[in-house]
């Protein structure tokens, strides 16, 4: 199978997804020396969101904000001019909300980050949840296989000015062929060999998402809940350079 071509090598995003502050800021300590990217999604930006983004923004850490924005135009543009702030490189809405929500997201991404002089975080669209099994997508009005509702949802995506999808590994080289290498791929749903799939169902190794052409990998509960999470994220990385000195 012919790999994608790539600009760049793929980033590990290590997911927080823990139950407290002490959690996540003992992974923060422990990881940010191996330069991966944090995610903050529900459970820690609802929790203990303003002092685990002051301490990310201390460790001078590069963030994702999965908050999966999905509102009406107005209400989706305040909650990102108070997300974004430094270190914050990366931030999700759901493509589901149309284009006029994901325009205004990246317009005021851009006009918020121009205002505070820092780098304009990539607005990602949440395609079809890693979660849902293509048996689940009738109960939810959809037709056709997961693949094809990420192609069409992706290109509202990318006419609206997002700079890439969420999506599984399994749909990444489809989206390549479709919209070109520099639409980036973001994939949660990695899992090491070996590793439990725990409630995700299209699910990838490393290699398998490098190969297909992820830009960003996101993994949580293989390294936060592993006994040595250090190591755990190491072995992912090794695994994502071997993966990308085989291409």
């Amino acid at each position: 199978m012919t790999a994608i071509r790539r600009s760049s090598k793929p980033r590990l995003i290590v997911a927080l997804d823990v139950d407290s502050f002490a959690k996540a800021t003992a992974l923060v300590d422990l990881l940010t020396p191996l330069n991966v990217t944090f995610k903050v999604g529900y459970e820690a930006l609802f929790g203990f969101g303003e002092a685990l983004r002051a301490h990310l923004e201390a460790a001078g850490a590069e963030v994702f904000i999965d908050a999966k924005l999905h509102d009406i135009p107005r209400t989706v543009a305040a909650a990102v001019r108070a997300l974004v702030r430094p270190g914050v490189r990366l931030l999700t809405v759901h493509a589901l909300g149309g284009d006029d929500m994901m325009r205004e997201a990246v317009a005021t991404a851009e006009h918020q980050a121009d205002v505070l002089g820092i780098e304009v975080p990539k607005v990602f669209a949440v395609t079809i949840l890693t979660s849902i099994a293509r048996e689940t997508l009738p109960e939810l009005g959809l037709t056709g296989g997961p693949g094809e509702n990420v192609v069409r949802l992706a290109a509202l995506a990318r006419d609206a000015r997002c700079a890439g999808v969420v999506c599984a590994a399994s749909e990444v080289r489809d989206l390549k062929s479709y919209f070109g290498a520099d639409f980036s791929a973001l994939c949660p749903g990695i899992r090491p060999l070996g590793a439990a799939h725990d409630d995700q169902r299209r699910i990838a190794t490393p290699r398998e998402a490098v190969v297909a052409g992820a830009d960003y990998l996101v993994v949580g509960r293989p390294i936060v809940e592993s006994r040595d999470p250090r190591a755990a994220a190491q072995a992912v990385l090794d695994e994502i350079q071997a993966a990308c000195d085989d291409l």
